[in-house]
């Protein structure tokens, strides 16, 4: 249970982080930043993973994390646009 809520908390931080940096409005409520701050740490994961910088089951570093929600918020920036 505590490592559920450990997740959550840093989702929620790499999130708020992530829609601190990137410019423009991102209209989203607190579950939504938390699931993209962990969605972020996920897609971070598998990038660095694939890439060599991390060893399997070694968790994405903070920086990554909020670069992965980065790249996903620009990602969703995009799809609303289109639609």
């Amino acid at each position: 249970m505590l490592s559920l809520l450990g997740t959550l908390l840093v989702g929620l931080v790499v999130g708020l982080i992530a829609r601190a940096i990137k410019p423009g409005s991102d209209n989203m409520g607190w579950i939504m930043t938390i699931v993209l701050g962990v969605a972020g740490s996920l897609l971070a994961g598998y990038a660095g993973r694939g890439l060599g910088w991390y060893e399997p089951g070694e968790p994405a570093g903070w920086i990554a994390s909020v670069v992965g929600a980065i790249v996903l918020l620009v990602i969703v920036g995009m799809l609303r646009k289109k639609s």
